[in-house]
This record gives structure tokens, sequence and C-alpha cells, in this order.
């Protein structure tokens, strides 16, 4: 090989060898990849899709009186337990995080009672509303690892 040809091809090389180096210096990068579906971040509806199943699930008892996936929203119609007719509820379930975390759930319930045959607004145990968060919250955990495990 002359010295002529050696040093033609030596740029070439260099030119290569410096793309070559170029294209793996990105491959160096620090960022951790991302969690996979299972994480606590599912929102294809515009909410936590683990919170909003499991609120569905938890509310199912009463008739929907409107359902809103994209605002996180659900509330239900007055329901009346057949044992107790004297008595109704009606439930507000909201989810205001995309995030499967207890302070992205608010629950709000309204009771009332009978009372001369007329409907009377009545007190709502604070206890009663933590446990429908807590059953919600509750489940949707359970989905979350029933979606991991598989």
């Amino acid at each position: 090989m002359s010295l002529i040809q050696s040093a033609t091809r030596r740029p070439v090389r260099m030119a290569l060898a410096c793309a070559a180096l170029a294209s793996l210096a990105a491959c160096g990068s620090r960022e951790r990849p991302q969690a996979d579906l299972a994480a606590s971040q599912v929102n294809t509806i515009g909410v936590n899709s683990y919170l909003w199943r499991s609120a569905l699930e938890t509310v199912s008892f009463a008739p929907l009186l409107q359902a809103d996936a994209m605002g996180g929203v659900i509330i239900t119609d007055w329901y009346a337990n057949p044992q107790n007719p004297a008595e109704r509820v009606k439930v507000t379930v909201t989810i205001l995080d995309q995030d499967l975390r207890a302070d992205a759930l608010r629950v709000a319930a309204s009771r009332q009672v009978t009372q001369s045959g007329n409907w009377v607004d009545a007190p709502v145990q604070a206890a009663t509303v933590q446990k429908l968060e807590d059953i919600i919250l509750t489940r949707a955990r359970e989905l979350r690892r029933q979606t991991l495990s598989s």
C-alpha cells in the first residue's frame, strides 16, 4: 500500500470512528428506564384506572347517577337498604390524581331518613366515609398486585 493510499484512507477511518463513538455516546445516559404498565400511574381513562375500577366495584350496590371516567367522578343515586327502608344514602367518589395514592381519593356521602313521610337530611358518621375510602384503596392495591403478578 502506498503512502498516498494510506493518507487518503486515514481521514475516512477517522470519520467512521468518530461517527461510531458519537452514536455510542447516547448509550451512556444516566436515566433509568420507566416501569412497566403495572405502575401506580395507569391512566388510560384520565384518572388512575385501579382506583376507578375499585370505586365502581365498591359503590355497585347503588344505582349509578353519573360516572365520568375522564373527570374521575362517580355519583350514585339514592339507595335504600331493603332491610331499612326508612333510611337512604347517596355516595360521591372523586378521584383527584393519576397516581394510586390515598390522597388521590375523596368520598362524600349523604344520608336521609324519613320523618312524617318526608325525607330529611341526617348526619353521616365519619367512620362510614373512611371505611368506604379504605375499601376502595384496598381493592385498588389488590388490582395492581394482580396486574403485577400476571
